[in-house]
């Protein structure tokens, strides 16, 4: 089955992005299209970017957080990425994960669930840019949630009904896009 990683873009404490992280696992496991996965990089606890050659030209990687990283990042067919906006673009956190690898992201898919004072709008257009120097499809749905409308207090996430259905386009687009990635990966 195809495997989908949720990954929580955000290592904060008192972050928001495990409750939205859990929000749209949930919605995707009624689906039955496909195995989802939370991926905290909180778990994954990689150093400021380190490695003394790009991963566009090595996967030996030598700082010892990689390596656990990498093969998680190998394993998964498409992802989901939990994308709140810090300063108008993606959080620190999740730039220096994407950074650690190369070739565990090619040719696979992506969704973006952002949130943010605007929606997370800026930093989902900065991660689509990141993801296509990585060879990764960013598909069109985005489900964007506000700070003040869709949190209380700006820290219990509570969305409208209505972003149900567009999480739900999405993992069909991810889905779609992923399985037609498939050849690409097999080679």
């Amino acid at each position: 089955m195809t495997k989908i990683g949720i990954i929580i873009g955000s290592t904060r404490p008192g972050r928001n992005s495990p409750q939205v992280a859990e929000w749209v696992k949930g919605i995707a496991d009624k689906r039955g299209d496909a195995d989802y996965e939370i991926v905290d990089l909180a778990e994954f606890n990689l150093p400021m970017y380190a490695e003394p050659i790009s991963a566009a030209y090595s996967q030996d990687y030598q700082t010892p957080e990689a390596i656990p990283w990498a093969k998680k990042i190998a394993e998964l067919d498409g992802y989901v990425f939990i994308c709140p906006e810090y300063n108008r673009g993606v959080t620190s956190a999740l730039k220096n994960a994407i950074d650690y690898l190369y070739i565990e992201w090619n040719n696979k898919a992506a969704g973006i669930v952002s949130y943010g004072s605007a929606g997370g709008v800026r930093a989902a257009e900065s991660l689509r840019i990141i993801m296509a120097e990585l060879q990764v499809a960013t598909v069109r749905a985005h489900p964007s949630m506000s700070l003040f409308t869709d949190f209380e207090k700006m820290s219990t996430f509570k969305p409208a009904a209505v972003h149900e259905k567009s999480v739900n386009i999405m993992l069909d687009q991810v889905n779609a896009w992923t399985n037609a990635l498939q050849p690409l990966r097999s080679k």
